[in-house]
């Protein structure tokens, strides 16, 4: 197997919108997000999968020392198939060390924190899990605009902020919760109320609040999309309308997210693409 097919076997097995997304680009440009996409579910399984926090900060050093080998910073050589794809696109694409250890500082935080106190926190870990994504991606997909870098930084938010409000239930059953500590005091749900699943009106209320932030990140994102790169970011574009018919179906659903992942099915998410390919 090749670097560029085992990124994508990591692609098609997560079952992610991201591929869906994917689709509709030119083949040197899906070739280089999904070694990114690849490269985010490496170092995120590390978090996920490592139960022992040491042995996970310790792979976590040793991506570190990967994306050093990607741009050859050390004379040594990538090792891992996703270093291999993404050495072979990082210059053409502008992806740099830095913002890729970025990533790796904010599943680094997962290893830190299982709470978090206010938005502002969570918003710092968002950047790095998802906004730094999303500047990578830009670069990806390409830009004349300067502004389409807000574009992405607020997009990624966005798409952050859907997924914590779709997991709640199943990162509550790894002792994580996102949801800010000051907003739940604020709607009178506690900790206790999300470890165990209740599933209360102010929850709801809670849940339709986080709905509302999420969908006000979408509108800045596509209020600072100029319109000269629209085409380019189409993929984003493509991806925003998954997730946004995401949240209106756990909003529709009554917001239960303790108990269960809602998802749509992949008939539905490859609709939407092709529907948010040919509106342009």
């Amino acid at each position: 197997m090749t670097p560029d097919q085992y990124c994508q076997e990591k692609a098609v097995q997560s079952g992610s919108s991201f591929y869906y997304s994917f689709l509709y680009l030119p083949p040197e440009r899906r070739r280089a997000i999904t070694a990114l996409y690849a490269f985010c579910r490496e170092v995120d399984d590390v978090v996920d999968e490592c139960t022992d926090a040491s042995v996970a900060r310790a792979k976590l050093v040793w991506w570190r020392q990967e994306v050093a080998a990607i741009f050859n910073a050390d004379g040594n050589k990538p090792s891992h198939p996703v270093a291999l794809a993404l050495a072979s696109v990082a210059s053409t694409f502008n992806l740099t060390p830095g913002r890729l250890n970025e990533i790796i500082d904010g599943m680094e935080m997962d290893l830190d924190y299982n709470r978090y106190a206010d938005f502002d926190t969570l918003r710092h870990y968002c950047y790095h899990v998802a906004s730094v994504v999303g500047l990578c991606s830009a670069e990806i997909f390409g830009y004349r605009n300067p502004k389409t870098l807000e574009y992405a930084q607020n997009l990624g938010l966005a798409f952050q902020l859907t997924n914590i409000i779709r997991d709640v239930g199943e990162d509550a059953r790894r002792d994580r919760i996102y949801l800010p500590q000051d907003e739940l005091a604020r709607f009178g749900v506690s900790n206790e109320d999300i470890l165990q699943s209740r599933e209360t009106d102010n929850f709801r209320r809670l849940i339709e609040f986080q709905i509302e932030r999420a969908e006000s990140y979408y509108a800045s994102a596509f209020a600072a999309l100029p319109e000269e790169d629209r085409k380019s970011q189409h993929s984003g574009i493509i991806m925003a309308a998954i997730y946004q018919a995401l949240l209106k179906e756990i909003k529709a659903d009554g917001c239960h997210v303790m108990r269960q992942r809602i998802s749509l099915t992949p008939l539905r998410k490859l609709w939407i693409a092709w529907k948010t390919w040919m509106k342009g």
